[in-house]
């Protein structure tokens, strides 16, 4: 397997990383964050120049049918430069209507970045199983009413449209009977309430109480989503597979350079045996984890579903326990500056912390690994 960048993908992410380094370094990031909507319109109209939401959509609705390894360099960009904007929500609220079909016109308005997305799928009680699902779809035929709460929705209240997963049929748990719709921010029925999570991005709580939905706002079939939101899941947790990667080139090589540069006792800390060998234990999780996030964006996109959810989730445990080694072992190597407002790599680190937590931390997705088809125990191989 070739995983070599062709030079439009790497002219791609070099764009990013100029645009970056010139106008979202550190301090205007920690304005955006601090201010009320904690976005920026300046840095969504750039993204949206430089053809960013238009990559991964398809060519049909004005995108450029970006791969997920075309993404891979993408998200890690973003990831090294801690953007806040809400990118990922959207592109990955777009893989589900991509791979549903329909909805053309709201792809349209995505790639062109009139719209952005978001996806409600977690709930108070769900922790990381996406089939936990209480939020209820009751009707059909010609429109559905959805009740219910959605917890933690990444830049819910900056969205357009969410993606909601709501149970059909079937009990709470039950894979089958779930449906997936696109819901108006602005519909009557939602409520959202915003606020900052501790790595400064947007979530929100969405409550939904009678929310009434034409047929038209049913994404895929009625009652059988759960492939489409398992599969659409991958996608995103490959995407911040990516991020993460990005997020621990930059804490590396800021730890790396504080090390050359902190002086105790006349010299570099970085001359101290024990701390190199720390850094040479934070460089091995950190190329583990690149060569993960590369084979899980390699095989996202047209594996069969087992072989997909296999590598994914290998993936994002490995990618997930590296990103809590290198990020505490950074903060670590930073003394008591590692872990204050002031310094990115705190910033980095507390990303790091909630990727790792976010669509399956590592515990979930080694199970799941396990539960694979074809998996043998050791005693048993």
């Amino acid at each position: 397997m070739d995983f070599t960048f062709n030079q439009e993908q790497q002219q791609f992410a070099d764009a990013l990383r100029r645009w970056a380094d010139k106008d979202y370094r550190f301090e205007a990031r920690q304005a955006i964050i601090h201010s009320d909507s904690g976005t920026s319109d300046a840095a969504w109209a750039t993204l949206t120049e430089l053809g960013m939401t238009a990559l991964p959509l398809p060519g049909a609705q004005g995108g450029f049918d970006g791969t997920a390894v075309d993404m891979l360099l993408v998200m890690q960009e973003l990831g090294r430069a801690l953007v806040v904007e809400p990118y990922f929500a959207t592109v990955f609220g777009a893989q589900f209507l991509k791979l549903a079909g329909g909805h053309e016109s709201v792809l349209e308005q995505v790639a062109a970045g009139s719209v952005k997305l978001a996806c409600a799928l977690g709930e108070a009680q769900s922790r990381h199983e996406l089939n936990d699902i209480a939020t209820t779809a009751t009707g059909g035929g010609d429109g559905f009413v959805l009740d219910g709460v959605k917890t933690v929705v990444i830049h819910g209240a900056q969205a357009d449209h969410l993606i909601v997963s709501a149970r059909s049929s079937g009990e709470q748990r039950d894979t089958d009977g779930i449906s997936l719709f696109l819901v108006p921010l602005d519909a009557p029925g939602v409520t959202v309430r915003d606020y900052r999570t501790i790595d400064g991005q947007r979530a929100a709580n969405v409550t939904l109480v009678q929310v009434v939905l034409g047929s038209e706002a049913l994404i895929g079939e009625a009652g059988k989503g759960w492939e489409l939101l398992d599969a659409g899941a991958d996608y995103g947790a490959t995407l911040l597979c990516a991020e993460a990667v990005g997020a621990m080139d930059a804490i590396f090589a800021a730890t790396l350079e504080y090390l050359k540069t902190r002086q105790q006792f006349g010299a570099p800390i970085g001359k101290l045996q024990a701390l190199q060998h720390r850094m040479a234990d934070m460089f091995i999780h950190l190329e583990q984890a690149r060569s993960m996030a590369m084979l899980a964006a390699a095989k996202v996109d047209t594996a069969e579903p087992v072989e997909r959810r296999r590598v994914v989730s290998a993936a994002k445990a490995r990618v997930g326990q590296a990103a809590t080694f290198v990020g505490q072992q950074a903060v670590q190597l930073h003394g008591g500056m590692g872990v204050t407002d002031e310094l990115p790599a705190a910033h980095h680190f507390k990303r790091l912390t909630m990727i790792a937590l976010s669509l399956g931390d590592a515990d979930h997705h080694i199970e799941r690994f396990i539960a694979q088809p074809g998996f043998l125990p050791l005693e048993n191989a």
